[in-house]
């Protein structure tokens, strides 16, 4: 196995140690993202706030389905957040 390949799946443990699975923060992640979508408000967001908002999700996704103790997927959500704001301020 060629170090390339060690270092991907010693990668693939720790955030699986940390995450959970990665199919159950897939699951949660996505119905998250359904919700959002199906809702007529998501017609009028611009492709920043989208990727905030998905981005977000994908941070829930990990804390519900991983360790909701790790404070640097908090910190991501406020900075999502943050950076529509100032977007919003300018």
């Amino acid at each position: 196995m060629s170090n390339k390949t060690n270092d991907i799946d010693a990668t693939l443990i720790e955030r699986g140690n940390r995450y959970g699975p990665f199919e159950g923060h897939a699951n949660v992640t996505q119905e998250i993202k359904k919700a959002m979508q199906r809702h007529s408000g998501w017609k009028r967001l611009n492709s920043s706030q989208v990727e905030a908002l998905e981005m977000i999700a994908h941070k829930i996704g990990r804390i519900i389905n991983g360790d909701p103790n790790y404070d640097d997927s908090w910190r991501d959500i406020s900075g999502y957040a943050t950076l529509i704001e100032k977007q919003l301020n300018v």
